[in-house]
């Protein structure tokens, strides 16, 4: 049992140790594999073929596995470290501590996005993207988006998901107006035109933080990490509303075979969503 903390209260021990097991995995190459399965499973509704990691009610079992496969590649270059999470409702302008330059490094340069400081710059010579959706080699950022300004969800936001009575529902995708899993992931629907939630953060982030490949920014694991605590204080709050759906989808439905329900494997492990439901003995969130 070990604990993922609020990157805030990290000291500077542990946010040395982060960054240095990060750039190892970099290093050797480790970390290339989760950009590339990361962008593998982002399949969208209009796309054929099975949705595991996006606009599927699988969206927070499969990211809880992604999120552990890295920390355990993380744990094999350092056992002390776990992957923090950054709250976004309460550190949520470019001058919080994680953009500082001995963590995460700040926002990219106005004229072509790229993050100049920090252990991640392209100019320190360890961070070279080579699985983006461009051929830029530096890793880019724009936080708050100055040139059309989006702001960081807030708790009010946040407490809307987290008051949601059910998981997900049917057509589960991208356009279900009710239900957990979509009110945190965050996409837009007819009585919510803008993105909420998860899918703002990364807006608001921006630059490789928009694309399938997102994991080339090494924010998206403390991102997903909260994400990944919210849901558990979604379960605890609702602890009669379970995952859903909870059997294969009748013979016809257009998403038989294209999401998985609770006994059904999830790629590229083979593990079922009722395997991800509880956490508590693997780690516990500092709250």
């Amino acid at each position: 049992m070990y604990t993922r903390k609020n990157q805030r209260d990290l000291t500077g021990a542990e946010r040395r140790g982060f960054v240095s097991a990060v750039l190892e995995l970099k290093r050797t190459g480790e970390y290339e594999e989760f950009v590339r399965l990361h962008s593998q499973y982002n399949t969208a509704d209009a796309r054929s073929g099975p949705r595991a990691a996006h606009m599927t009610p699988s969206f927070f079992p499969w990211h809880r596995r992604f999120l552990l496969e890295f920390e355990r590649a993380l744990q094999r270059v350092d056992p002390q470290v776990t992957v923090p999470y950054w709250d976004w409702t309460s550190d949520n302008t470019p001058a919080a501590g994680l953009w500082a330059d001995d963590f995460l490094g700040g926002t990219g340069r106005p004229r072509d996005q790229q993050v100049t400081t920090g252990p991640f710059a392209y100019k320190a010579g360890n961070w070279t993207i080579r699985n983006g959706v461009t051929s830029a080699k530096f890793l880019t950022r724009d936080l708050g988006r100055p040139s059309a300004p989006v702001s960081l969800p807030d708790k009010d936001e946040l407490a809307s998901a987290l008051n949601q009575k059910i998981y997900d529902a049917d057509p589960w995708d991208s356009t279900v107006t009710t239900g957990f899993r979509n009110a945190l992931e965050g996409w837009s629907v007819r009585s919510v035109p803008h993105e909420r939630n998860h899918n703002r953060v990364h807006r608001w982030v921006g630059g490789d933080m928009l694309s399938a490949a997102s994991p080339n920014d090494p924010v998206f694991w403390l991102h997903h990490s909260f994400v990944d605590l919210v849901w558990d204080r979604w379960q605890r709050a609702h602890p009669d509303a379970g995952y859903l759906p909870r059997t294969r989808l009748r013979a016809g439905d257009p998403q038989r075979d294209r999401i998985a329900s609770l006994d059904e494997p999830l790629p590229p492990w083979n593990v079922k969503p009722s395997a991800l439901l509880d956490h508590t003995k693997l780690y516990r969130y500092a709250e």
